[in-house]
C-alpha cells in the first residue's frame, strides 16, 4: 500500500486501501473494518489518515494479516517514496517503493 508521512500523519493512498463488499471474502471484509477502525480519517476519494499514536496498533494488525497469509503481500505492507526515512515503528510492516 502506498504511503507517506505528513505532519506526523500517515496516509495510505486511497486506491490503495482494501474495499468493503458486502458478498466479499470474509478476511478482506474484516481487514478493511479493522484499518477503518483506527484510522483518524476514512473517505473513498482521499487518502485513509493515521494519528502517530495508533501506529503501533497498525504495525501488529498489519503483521498479524501478513502472517495469516490469506491476503498478499502487497495488500499488508506499507509502501514509502525511496526517499522516506520509515519511522522505527513501522519498519517491521514498511519497504521503499
Amino acid at each position: 500500500m502506498r504511503a507517506r508521512i505528513e505532519q506526523q500523519i500517515l496516509l495510505i493512498h486511497q486506491d490503495d486501501v482494501p474495499q468493503y463488499k458486502k458478498n466479499g471474502s470474509v478476511v478482506r471484509n474484516s481487514y478493511f473494518w479493522a484499518l477503518k477502525a483506527i484510522a483518524a480519517q476514512t473517505n473513498r476519494f482521499r487518502d485513509w489518515e493515521y494519528d502517530s499514536e495508533v501506529w503501533l496498533a497498525l504495525q501488529r494488525m498489519l503483521l498479524a494479516f501478513t502472517e495469516s497469509s490469506y491476503l498478499n503481500l502487497r495488500e499488508t505492507q506499507l509502501e514509502f517514496p525511496a526517499e522516506y526515512d520509515i519511522p522505527a515503528i513501522l519498519k517491521p510492516v514498511a519497504t521503499w517503493e
